[in-house]
């Protein structure tokens, strides 16, 4: 089949969202399929362009190009997954989080504009009624699909994939740091790792891999390590290569994750194909689709404190830290997640 992969991007910006839809491009053309990514740029700002977005990517006409027929096209993301089609799948990352879990939270603003209550109406709108076009509708996370059905009464099917490399990780060692591997933004929420260490006992570091979205969280952290005079045990990395990457992993003692509300997060899966035990929120949302706490890490309230006293337990004992990272590793290999599932799914229309 000639298939269409949907999704939106933010230019010069690049994360799980990317990477998903080229590892389903290549999983697709594996399978014999020709596939290409089509993208539309996004702005959410000023919230009053929202619905005009809404209105191009209805606009747009993906059933051929030059002259040669679409079969399938495949939604990701919001709003490229109204492009409209005869044939069409979604495969959800998330819908517009702003107007639906995070309204009226902290971590969104749309609800502080005096145009947000009527764009929001425009998205969900939008959302209940173009998202059942769909032939069959996908989701990434059981996270992603009860947001869904709680906000819309859509239903929908969780389908996991593998992260990037997954058979590339490896473990090594347990040694004497925490690696919290994730782009430094409010919502993974950096800032509550490294108030925690400020309560950690042990001998344990804090390893941050990942560049700032935005400048000021970055210096909002290093005020923070230099005020709790941290600067001993918390180490901040910027770019790093993917080797280098999975040798963090292969050698850490465990892996923090604590986001707010994560729709999946590939953090998890790597630690786990690392034989690494994560610790993460009772808040934190798609990780809690793969944490079993005490078995193969542990899930805390978001509390500095709380998350002190789980990498001390892991930092008082390699021991423990190996056993949670053994059950890790059975437990995700035991799930059987496989880009060729996601392929069979996805075409099978």
């Amino acid at each position: 089949m000639r298939i269409v992969i949907a999704t939106v991007q933010v230019p010069f910006v690049w994360g799980g969202a990317e990477y998903l839809a080229k590892g389903l491009k290549e999983a697709l053309e594996r399978a014999g399929h020709e596939a290409e990514i089509v993208t539309v740029p996004f702005k959410w700002y000023p919230p009053e362009r929202i619905p005009e977005h809404i209105l191009a990517c209805r606009l747009f006409d993906l059933t051929e190009s030059c002259g040669n027929k679409i079969d399938l096209l495949i939604g990701l993301k919001f709003p490229a997954y109204y492009f409209r089609h005869p044939n069409k799948v979604l495969w959800i990352l998330h819908q517009y989080r702003q107007a639906y879990e995070l309204w009226g939270t902290e971590y969104s603003d749309l609800h502080l504009s005096p145009a947000g209550p009527a764009v929001r109406g425009a998205i969900m709108r939008a959302d209940n009624l173009y998202l059942n076009e769909a032939r069959r509708i996908f989701t990434i996370a059981q996270n992603v699909s009860s947001r869904l059905r709680s906000f819309n009464q859509i239903p929908s099917t969780p389908l996991y994939h593998p992260c990037p490399g997954s058979d590339k990780f490896y473990c090594e060692a347990y040694d004497n740091y925490v690696l919290f591997p994730s782009r430094l933004n409010d919502m993974k929420r950096q800032h509550l790792a490294v108030e925690a260490m400020r309560h950690v006992r042990t001998p344990v570091k804090l390893y941050l891999v990942g560049r700032a979205d935005m400048p000021a969280y970055r210096e909002r952290l290093e005020k923070l390590v230099r005020q709790y005079g941290l600067e001993e045990r918390v180490r901040f990395f910027d770019f790093i290569s993917e080797e280098e990457k999975r040798t963090l992993y292969a050698r850490c003692r465990a892996v923090l994750f604590p986001p707010y509300d994560e729709d999946y997060g590939y953090v998890t899966l790597e630690a786990f194909y690392s034989s690494k035990a994560v610790i993460t929120c009772a808040d934190s949302g798609g990780p809690l689709e793969f944490v079993e706490n005490g078995e193969n890490g542990f899930i805390c309230e978001p509390d500095p404190l709380k998350i002190a006293e789980a990498i001390d337990a892991l930092g008082d004992s390699e021991s423990l830290a190996r056993r949670m990272g053994e059950n890790a590793r059975e437990k995700i290999l035991d799930m059987g997640i496989s880009w060729e599932l996601v392929v069979r799914e996805l075409t099978s229309v």
